[in-house]
């Protein structure tokens, strides 16, 4: 089980996010009050507390919010989660896994600095399937999808009878 290290919001698309105390999520929408929040498949962004350290070691003074990520955690093994994966964050929020990693249009900021940027590779984006309240510290728990299909009921053959 890991948890929130920070939860992020930006008021508009393409600056950095700021943490926040809490946040309250909406389902089918995201974070009231972010600028991505909305319909479609990228409501929340994630990253993983250990990748963002990794860049600290090039930049220390690098804040939560800089890749415009909003959910930071730590103790998560982003590498075993795959789309269709819930996360559940504290006690009342479902987050279903929509994309992993995302296509950048133009280098940004921290890309030009340290000549990479993690958010195109390990940045979770999710859909918010159950809303509620997140604040820092707060569990997050990864629930893997189902990969197999349920057994078919059995039905004996049966000859018909006339």
């Amino acid at each position: 089980m890991g948890r929130a290290v920070a939860i992020c919001i930006g008021r508009r698309r393409g600056t950095v996010k700021k943490p926040v105390r809490s946040a309250k999520f909406k389902p089918g929408y995201g974070i009231v009050g972010d600028a991505h929040a909305g319909d479609g498949d990228r409501q929340v962004s994630m990253l993983a507390k250990e990748s963002i350290d990794a860049i600290r070691a090039t930049i220390p003074t690098l804040g939560y919010g800089a890749f415009a990520e909003n959910i930071i955690t730590a103790g998560i093994d982003y590498a075993s989660i795959a789309v269709g994966d819930r996360i559940i964050l504290g006690n009342d929020v479902i987050l279903e896994v929509s994309q992993i990693g995302k296509e950048c249009h133009t280098a940004c900021a921290i890309q030009r600095l340290v000549g990479d940027c993690i958010m195109p590779r390990e940045g979770l984006f999710c859909r918010v399937l159950r809303g509620g309240r997140l604040k820092p510290g707060d569990a997050v728990v990864r629930q893997a999808r189902m990969t197999q299909e349920a057994p078919q009921a059995y039905a004996p053959e049966r000859s018909p009878t006339w």
